[in-house]
């Protein structure tokens, strides 16, 4: 696991942990204003347990990663239709909002946790980086040794292609010897077939031969009646 350190100092280290917002709230609560998406400069300050101030020196020091992960700054009608819309004065956050402002910084989640990995001197931004770095030692480790498993796949089916290779020619002979028992049955079928013919034709010239009898037979036994008649 990277030192705790990694993420202070590393836009791209950072820039590969910052959709994980969940670890926010498994380190403290993060109250949203009533919009359910942004907290303002204060309530992020009130979760980091610093002052605004420190806040807004992190913010100015690097407003374009922030920007880039939803931190954004409401001036003029923007902020009179926020304010109007979804803020309420009289609870949470909201109430300590003065209604004369010129501009009202608003962070997302993302930008909240961008701001944990920047934040040096607080003790809920160090635990946040502890967990984002806890939960990226377990990947690490889960893709390690989903890693190792393909590897012993991949050994497997190397040994398999081996044995499929030496069975090729055992299966072509015996392939060959299925393909010549089957032109031999072919053969005897036909020889078969052929000598039901013949019997099926026998058969018909015996009853053939029965009538011829039967017919003489008739005709001799007229014969002896005849006589007899005389």
């Amino acid at each position: 696991m990277p030192p705790e350190g990694a993420l202070l100092e590393s836009r791209t280290m950072r820039d590969s942990v910052v959709g994980r917002v969940e670890t926010l709230d498994k380190v403290k609560a993060l109250r949203l204003l009533h919009d359910g998406v942004h907290i303002a400069t204060e309530g992020v300050a009130r979760y980091f347990e610093v002052s605004t101030d420190v806040i807004r020196q992190l913010t100015a020091r690097h407003r374009a990663e922030l920007s880039e992960n939803g931190m954004h700054v409401l001036r003029g009608s923007d902020l009179r239709e926020y304010q109007s819309d979804k803020m309420s004065l009289s609870s949470g956050d909201e109430g300590s909002y003065p209604q004369r402002r010129s501009s009202l910084t608003l962070y997302t989640r993302r930008a909240v946790l961008n701001i944990a990995m920047l934040l040096r001197d607080s003790d809920i931004a160090r635990c946040v980086r502890t967990y984002l770095l806890d939960a990226e030692g377990d990947l690490r480790k889960g893709y390690a040794d989903l890693d190792r498993r393909v590897t012993d796949v991949e050994a497997c089916l190397g040994g398999v292609g081996v044995v499929l290779r030496e069975l090729g020619p055992v299966l072509n002979r015996m392939s060959y010897r299925l393909d010549s028992l089957d032109r031999r049955l072919d053969a005897t079928n036909r020889i078969v077939a052929a000598i039901s013919n013949r019997l099926c034709e026998m058969s018909a010239d015996i009853h053939r031969v029965d009538a011829r009898v039967d017919d003489v037979v008739h005709q001799l036994r007229d014969l002896r009646r005849g006589r007899k008649r005389r």
